[in-house]
């Protein structure tokens, strides 16, 4: 049986504007991904550099992206793939993309706050089906580094604009993202321990041999 990828959260600093034209369209566009730069992820126990390989997407499902506020189902979606209103287009830099709001209320509001600056994170919302997870140093040691690389996305659910960089009421599906790495953690602290034991065994060997040899 396949194992269920679990859904994960990113949000990006990175600039998502609302364009100015003369044909009175509401525009927004930005990069929600980034290829290639590497960023720090937070957890209560500590943390892990993550990046996005720019062939992640490379045959990704996004038959069907919504663009969201806060990837929250409250708020109607603002433009999609499946309609055209949504574009996604990779580039050197990472995922642009290119929305045509419909005039509504709410998406009158969101591209006024937009332009006021008061919006300008973008988000996204993806499975992995294949990651490289290197550690640097030992579990035990203050320095220790977990680095991870997306390199094989499985399916891209959404982006989205949000309000700041708080993950907010989306703790709980960036906490279950970050279990995953949580078992690198424990498999290298379970390897130190084995070697640990190892040594110690080598080490009293050694001196039993010492006074077989004296006797």
């Amino acid at each position: 049986m396949k194992e269920k990828l679990m859904k994960e959260i990113r949000l990006n600093e990175c600039e998502v504007r609302a364009e100015d034209n003369e044909e009175g369209k509401m525009i927004i566009e930005g990069y929600p991904i980034v290829f290639d730069r590497e960023a720090y992820i937070e957890g209560w126990d500590g943390g892990f550099y993550e990046k996005v390989d720019r062939k992640a997407f490379d045959n990704a499902d996004m038959s069907d992206v919504c663009l969201k506020i806060n990837h929250n189902d409250d708020f109607f979606i603002c433009a999609r793939t499946r309609n055209g209103s949504l574009t996604l287009t990779p580039d050197e830099r990472g995922m642009f993309i290119h929305a045509e709001l419909i005039d509504t209320t709410q998406n009158r509001d969101v591209y006024k706050m937009v332009q006021a600056g008061l919006l300008t994170e973008g988000s996204f919302a993806f499975t992995v089906e294949e990651q490289e997870v290197i550690e640097h140093g030992k579990w035990s040691d203050p320095d220790y580094e977990i680095h991870r690389t997306i390199l094989k996305v499985g399916k891209l659910f959404d982006v989205a604009i949000c309000t700041n960089g708080a993950y907010g009421n989306l703790t709980e599906i960036y906490a279950r993202s970050y279990e995953a790495l949580e078992n690198v953690k424990h498999n290298s602290l379970e390897k130190e321990k084995h070697l640990a034991v190892l040594k110690l065994r080598n080490k009293n060997k050694m001196k039993l041999m010492e006074v077989k040899k004296w006797n």
